[in-house]
């Protein structure tokens, strides 16, 4: 199993023995190693190797020790048939053998025993088997790490060399480890210089053991501190590392036994060399085949025999080498070049430099070279720089550069030729010219070379061959990497056989398919393989489609292409097309790739715009320097060429033969005193540009004299160290004060070594100018001092150089805080502002930098006096200054900040005046009529040669691809293309060559809004509207579509659209255009189904245009269109009465309930009617005809109040209806403004006490019994019981609390819902208020069961009683009390006993009886009866007046009622002759404790007595008895 999962199992672990290097034919007793000879590995324990298995891949000597790697070839397939045949013959012998020695066990118990044997073995074999696996797993973990294609890999570094700083005269050793197989060959480099440790005996010692590689320094000095590189590289690449060793001295402490320091470059010989180059050449012009040869004698001082300096030539600045065009020789004082066949590739810039280990010295001059006569006249010049940009197996891409000479006519193309290397036959490769300077050559033959040249051709003939290219190889570029790889030493041997494909499989689809040029001449494709490995020679077919059919051709139907590249030609220009590739081999043609992206053909380079602003300076006698500003958005541009023509020849000579990639350019070979103009052509491989304008005219003689134009500018000044390290420092300087009129093109910067005092030669620190005022100057030494000087250059030439600056000392800056910041610089300055810029420090210390303070002094005043002016560290590098003082003249310094703190000062700043220089202008912003925003800036004290620069942010623009800038005379302007948030900054402008002419302007994120709302306004101007289109309703049901324009001219012209129709004047639609107001109407009769749409009205006046648009669809138009017909019938309605208002209804504060409604158009006639339910009601109220209103007041509404009213208007000229429903929602929404009236008219609850407890209450002004109310104790409802319980009584709301308690108290409220959310009033039942209720409703309480319970008399006597003489009387009365009171009768305040003559009874404890069996005039006077219990007394008086008369037969009784009235005996007649007069006194209810025995209260002497008197008159005859009963309170 372990086999079948791992496909390397064979391949890496199946070992071959032998001295040979056989890979099937050993037998297989020798096909293993011996295992004893390798580690870890145990002969034992592994099982022996079957014959079928597959061959080794290494090799291995006699004595079984691996040398190397086989790589196999697939064995045939009888081969593997034959090793399966053997494999089974041998396991046939294997089991009959067992089965004769198992017959040999006859017994069980030898069975037994052998079944036991069996298992043991068994289980060993499957141990050895799990050993062997796991073993062969941690194997081939090794090896996969160790090679990973699990044979060769390139090299590795596990450890990589460290870098190190030691003390003079201490030993370092680097050392690294490496892996690769094969063993990588190492070299170690000190500076790219390859270290032999037998040249420097006893300084280097390099070993190699065990893959660790390491190189020791002995007793190092300065001249060992370097870069040091390790080189790794074997058969598949190479690998570098890197290290630096810094040798560092303790100051003041020199070894006097060690020579002296060595002041200046140190030679080999401790000699330092004075190199000068003498006898040069100038200015060289030759003409294409000729020999030119250029020297120069070298004088070097000290002379020493057989030292030979280092010798070097540079065309360009590019290092030439010996070939078979270029030969170089040193005649030991003097270096000599030769051309030998000059072609236009060798025009250029030479340079010679000499070098010793003392420096160096340069000389350089120019070599023009002209192409050759032409063989027909006319004919253009020969194309140059003839390479190969890509090859692959089948085809070659070939560049070349256009020719400055076209003949004078246009070149109408190219012709490429090749020739197979060491052949000298020639075959054109395109049978038609090309225009594009690359073309692809197809049809050639894998594995061999080819050279190539390109004729240019024009009407007029063909131009000479160029150059031939240099040899190239038509192979895959994968294969070529591999041939150009260094072959390192080699430890064992390989031995490559060749491996079998796979046959019968047939390849996949090819992957990453694309077009990767395209020209109107070919397209070239390019794709990957597919990704299967081992398939046989894989080959491709190329099929392309027309975009938007689906029919495929093959292109290449003869014969495929091996290579993944290929080129199409004969594509129809202008049409686009798909490609996709097929995969092929002997099996058959695989399933074609995913399509390419559809492609146009045709040149996707364009052709460079013409270059502009060419100016002529002149420079000597024969020569002008030419400048001219580069080719807009120019892509993959080559060069320019350069052409002069005196003024009036019209006849233009080339410059230069060769384009230059520069802007600048020195025209050699003029006539002196000749008048000459200039223009320049851009050239990209698509073709040359148009040619500039001509140039002014200049007249050619040296730029010195009287005339001049220009003067170089004066030297530099302030010179500064911004940053220092062990071997460099940055330099920085202030700008001439002069520039000579012309801008500064560049710096040059000179050094020199101070030794002792005493300075050194000036050396150059730069060869090219430098733009910046910084400048970092390396190859210094460390510990060593040096002065410096710095000169600055424009078109004039190059001034003298500055002063020589301090001597500064090379040693290492280790600070912690920023060095200072430089080229502090003011602009903007203004009376009362300025602006300050500076650039960041060089040295950032040990945090990078995160701010900057600024510093401001008065110019004049004393150091102290500075101080900082913002107190938060700005992160721009930039910083306005306000609030200055007019004319005060102020210096600047700033200072950086990182996490460490604030670093050193600048150099303070140029001294200037704050003061507003007359004529200043400042940026202006525009937004034009196509709504182009532009900022403009105008200077009105410009130089000719002045130019405006443009910043954002301070900081130069490098792509102009937001915006253009164009310069008119004194105005510059700069238009944005398409603004946007990248825009925002701040935008400033300075005008070089003037006294400081600047401004700036900030667009921040509101004004870029404003702008653009301002610029689309512009470029999509529009007629403003005070009012968008609107539809509303006239009389008769009429639709009106309307807007207003805000702005509109008589010229303006309208349109109206109905569903995009056009509609115009007519019977449907009515049009109106006041141009007056800008009132826009439509006005439509009616509106019917087919009126569903869009209504637009489109407006036009001038330039501006505007439209607005209704859409009147589905819910909208049909609404609408109800609207409209129920206009229609209002206004029918209201030709008659009708009604104005509709039956409504309002609720009065009193709670009355109105139903009234508003009605027009009546007259005398006219008459209302009132239904409810269908019932008419009749209605006192008249018509009220001058007021239009109709009322039906409803004072107390209740439940059956509910229903449908209606009211109904008529008369001759028709009848109007209007009904109002009551009922369900309708009555609940009235009731519940009823409600809230009843709500508000609630007062605030109070507290009051009663006999039976705590009551709180509130008045309404009008109650009713739907009001809905509940009463709430603590936020909760309360739940009603016997003892608390709630009513009405009038207009009052209570709430009873029977028997209040302690838990009683808190907060009660009354809550009134209606339709606004309810009413809550509340009180608080605690405190002071709970006890005051409290006591009261005690208090109240004991009077009330006093009350209850005192004796009192229920039946009242007369007041007066007149009887007559011996008459018998009898008066009875009622008396109550609990407990049952004691009766005491009195006469004249005198208690009466009971006799015969009185008789006193009390019956039932009820009924008191007064009887007097004969009255006589004794008995005459006050009688009273008294009652008397605990709870108080209670009496009753009359007056007996006894008067003499007739005797009366018989008894005569009388007795009082409950309400006090004289009743007769049993024979009274029920009708009473005449009144009975009696006195009732009622007495205070006295507390038993507080009423004395016998004491009585009489009438009148307590205000809080209650005495009724009651008079009864007699009514009937006057001969009656008469009684009198009077109550007095």
């Amino acid at each position: 199993m372990y086999q079948k999962q791992h496909r390397h199992y064979d391949r890496g672990y199946r070992y071959q023995s032998g001295s040979g290097y056989t890979t099937g034919a050993s037998s297989s007793s020798s096909r293993g190693l011996d295992w004893s000879s390798q580690p870890g590995l145990d002969k034992t324990q592994v099982s022996p190797l079957l014959k079928r298995d597959r061959p080794a891949y290494l090799a291995v000597d006699k004595e079984n020790y691996i040398i190397g790697y086989v790589i196999p070839v697939f064995r045939s397939s009888q081969e593997f048939a034959a090793g399966y045949s053997n494999t089974k013959e041998a396991r046939l012998r294997n089991t009959s053998a067992y089965m004769e020695h198992r017959n040999l066990f006859t017994s069980g118990l030898e069975m037994e025993r052998s079944e036991q044997i069996s298992r043991r073995e068994n289980m060993r074999q499957s141990a050895e088997r799990i050993s062997l696996s796991k073993t062969i797993h941690e194997h081939g973990e090794h090896f996969k790490r160790m090679n990973e294609d699990s044979l060769l890999h390139a090299p590795e570094f596990v450890i990589k060399p460290r870098s190190h700083t030691v003390w003079e005269k201490q030993c370092v050793r680097l050392h690294c480890t490496v892996s690769g197989w094969p063993d990588p060959r190492v070299v170690w480099y000190k500076n790219n210089v390859a270290i032999d440790p037998l040249t420097n005996g006893g300084k280097y010692n390099i070993e190699s053991k065990y893959s660790v590689h390491s190189l020791e320094i002995n007793r190092c000095d300065f001249d060992d501190t370097a870069q040091y590189r390790v080189s790794a590289m074997n058969s598949k690449g190479e690998l570098s590392a890197f290290a630096s060793v810094v040798v560092k001295r303790f100051k003041g402490e020199v070894d006097e036994s060690l020579p002296a320091p060595r002041h200046g470059p140190v030679s080999e010989y401790g000699i330092t060399f004075q190199t000068h180059i003498a006898d040069t050449f100038g200015v060289s012009f030759g003409r294409e085949g000729e020999t030119m040869s250029l020297g120069c004698a070298v004088v070097i001082y000290p002379a020493l025999p057989r030292y030979q300096p280092e010798v070097q030539w540079f065309r360009d600045d590019v290092l030439l080498g010996p070939t078979k065009w270029t030969h170089m020789q040193w005649s030991g004082d003097r270096a000599t070049l030769t051309l030998t066949h000059l072609n236009k590739e060798d025009e250029g810039l030479y340079t010679l430099r000499v070098t010793t280990k003392s420096g160096y010295e340069t000389y350089s001059a120019y070599v023009f070279v002209r192409d050759a006569d032409a063989e027909v006249e006319g004919a253009p010049g020969a194309p140059l720089d003839v390479g190969c940009l890509d090859a692959n197996k089948d085809y070659i891409i070939v560049t070349w550069k256009q020719p400055a000479v076209d003949g004078g006519n246009s070149i109408l193309g190219y012709f490429v030729d090749r020739c197979e290397v060491g052949t000298n036959h020639w075959i054109q490769c395109n049978d038609t010219p090309v225009k594009f300077s690359r073309f692809p050559v197809t049809g050639l033959v894998e594995g061999r070379s080819y050279i190539f040249r390109v004729r240019a051709v024009n009407k007029s003939g063909m131009s000479h061959p160029s150059r031939v290219s240099e040899p190239v190889a038509a192979m895959d570029p994968a294969d070529r990497a591999r041939m150009r790889g260094t072959s390192a030493p080699w430890t064992g041997q390989i031995i490559v056989t060749e491996e079998e494909p796979a046959e019968g499989i047939v390849p996949g689809r090819p992957r990453e398919l694309q077009v990767t040029e395209a020209t109107k001449n070919y397209v070239v494709l390019s794709w990957r393989p597919p990704g299967e490995k081992g398939l046989e020679g894989v080959m491709y077919y190329v099929e392309k489609c027309v975009s938007g059919t689906d029919t495929w051709q093959r292109v290449n139907t003869e014969i495929p292409v091996k290579s993944p590249r290929f080129a199409l030609f004969d594509l129809a220009e202008g049409n686009s097309y798909c490609f996709r590739v097929r995969c092929c081999n002997s099996a058959g043609v695989g399933e074609p790739s995913d399509p390419t992206e559809a492609t146009t053909v045709g040149d996707k380079l364009d052709i460079p715009a013409a270059p502009s602003k060419v100016v002529p300076t002149r420079n000597t006698d024969t020569s002008v320097v030419v400048s001219w500003e580069a080719s807009l958005d120019a892509k993959e541009l080559v060069g320019y060429y350069i052409e002069a023509s005196v003024v009036g020849s019209n006849f233009w000579e080339p410059c230069n033969n060769k384009p230059v990639n520069v802007t600048r350019f020195i025209c050699h070979g003029l006539m002196t005193g000749e008048t000459y103009v200039f223009r320049v052509r851009a050239v990209n491989a698509a073709g040359l540009s148009h040619f500039s304008k001509e140039s002014e005219a200049v007249e050619v003689k040296a730029a010195i004299g009287g005339g001049i134009p220009h003067a170089s500018p004066a030297p530099p000044f302030g010179i500064s160290v911004l940053e220092c390290v062990r071997d460099s420092m940055v330099l920085a300087w202030k700008q001439p004060a002069f520039v000579g009129g012309a801008d500064i093109s560049g710096y040059f910067v000179d050094y020199r070594e101070v030794i002792d005092g005493v300075p050194g030669k000036w050396h150059e620190a730069n060869i090219r100018a430098i733009s910046e005022r910084a400048y970092r100057v390396t190859d210094l030494k460390e510990n060593r001092k040096y002065q410096f000087q710095v000169r600055a250059a424009n078109i004039a030439g190059v001034g003298i150089p500055s002063l020589p600056s301090d001597t500064f000392l090379c040693e290492e800056w280790t600070i912690a805080v920023p060095g200072p910041p430089h080229d502090l610089e003011l602009r903007e300055v203004r009376c009362d502002s300025m602006t300050l810029l500076w650039k960041q420090p060089v040295y950032q210390g040990r945090d990078p930098v995160n701010g900057f303070y600024v510093d401001i002094k008065e110019a004049e005043a004393p150091e102290e006096t500075w101080r900082g002016i913002n107190t938060k560290a700005t992160e721009n590098t930039f910083f306005k200054v306000k609030n200055l003082k007019e004319g005060e003249t102020y210096i600047f310094r700033v200072r950086a900040q990182n996490q460490a703190g604030v670093g050193k000062t600048s150099e303070i700043s140029e001294r200037v005046q704050a003061l507003t220089k007359p004529g200043t202008k400042e940026i202006v912003v525009d937004v034009d009529d196509d709504g182009n925003i532009s900022l403009n800036f105008e200077c009105s004290n410009m130089t000719p040669d002045s130019k405006f620069l443009w910043s954002k942010n301070y900081e130069d623009i490098p792509d102009y691809s937001r915006m253009t800038a164009e310069t008119k005379g004194n105005k510059s302007k700069v238009t944005f293309k398409c603004p946007g948030e990248e825009d925002i900054g701040i935008y400033s402008c300075l005008v070089s060559n003037t006294d400081g002419a600047s401004s700036s302007y900030t667009i921040s994120e509101e004004e870029l809004k404003r702008l653009l709302e301002i610029s689309h306004d512009h470029k999509f101007p529009t007629i403003p509207l005070k009012s968008d289109l609107a539809v509303e309703m006239l009389e008769k049901g009429r639709v009106r579509f309307w807007l207003q324009a805000d702005k509109i001219s008589a010229n303006a012209k309208v349109d109206y659209i109905f569903n995009d129709n056009v509609v115009s004047q007519g019977e449907k639609y009515k049009m109106n255009f006041d141009k007056n107001t800008g009132v826009i109407e439509m006005i439509m009769e009616s509106l019917t189904p087919a009126d569903e749409g869009t209504f637009t009205f489109q407006m036009q006046d001038g330039k501006a245009t505007n439209q607005s648009s209704l859409v009147l669809i589905g819910d909208v138009f049909k609404d609408l269109q109800k609207e409209s017909e129920f206009q229609r019938k209002e206004w029918v309605r209201k030709q008659g009465p009708h009604f104005i208002q509709y039956l409504g209804y309002e609720v009065t504060p009193e709670c009355c309930v109105v139903l009234k409604c508003k009605v027009g158009n009546i007259k005398k006639d006219t008459s209302a009617l009132w239904y409810k339910d269908g019932r008419e009601i009749k209605v006192d109220e008249n018509l009220g005809f001058t007021e239009g209103v109709l009322k039906l007041e409803i004072a107390q509404i209740s439940k059956k109040d509910a229903g449908v009213y209606e009211i109904v208007l008529k008369d001759d000229r028709g009848k109007d209806t209007s009904a109002l429903s009551l009922t369900d929602q309708g009555f609940k929404d009235l009731m519940n403004e009823v409600f809230d009236y009843i709500a508000n008219s609630s007062t605030p609850l109070k507290i009051t006490s009663t006999e039976e407890g705590i009551r709180i209450y509130t008045f309404v002004s009008y109650y009713n019994d739907l009001l809905p109310v509940t009463w709430h104790y603590k936020d909760s409802p309360i739940k009603f019981s016997d003892r608390l319980k709630s009513g009405v009584v009038g207009e009052q709301l209570w709430l009873q609390i029977s028997e209040p308690t302690e838990k009683d108290m808190g907060k009660y409220a009354i809550e009134f819902s209606d339709s606004k959310g309810g009413l809550r009033r509340t009180v608080e039942l605690s405190g002071q208020a709970y006890e005051d209720a409290l006591a009261e409703f005690k208090r109240l309480k004991a009077t009330a069961v006093a009350e209850k319970h005192r004796a009192r008399v229920a039946g009242g006597l007369p007041d007066v009683v007149t009887i007559q003489e011996g008459k018998a009387l009898q008066l009875t009365c009622n008396i109550s009390g609990d407990p049952m009171p004691e009766v005491t009768w009195l006469k004249n305040e005198k208690e009466l006993t009971s006799d015969k003559h009185c008789i006193l009874k009390l019956e039932s404890g009820k009924f008191a009886s007064f009887t007097i069996t004969g009255v006589s005039t004794l008995d005459t006077g006050k009688y009273s009866i008294l009652v008397k219990n605990k709870y108080g007394t209670e009496s009753a008086e009359f007056t007996l007046e006894v008067t003499e008369g007739t005797p009366d037969l018989g008894v005569t009784s009388y007795w009082t009622d409950a309400a006090g009235n004289v009743a007769f005996g049993p024979n009274a007649t029920k009708k009473m002759k005449s009144t009975v007069t009696a006195t009732k006194v009622q007495k205070t209810k006295v507390p038993v404790g507080k009423m004395e025995k016998n004491q009585t209260q009489k009438p009148g002497e307590d205000d809080k007595n209650f005495i009724d008197k009651v008079t009864l008159e007699p009514q009937s005859d006057p001969g009656d008895h008469m009684a009198t009963s009077k109550d007095t309170t």
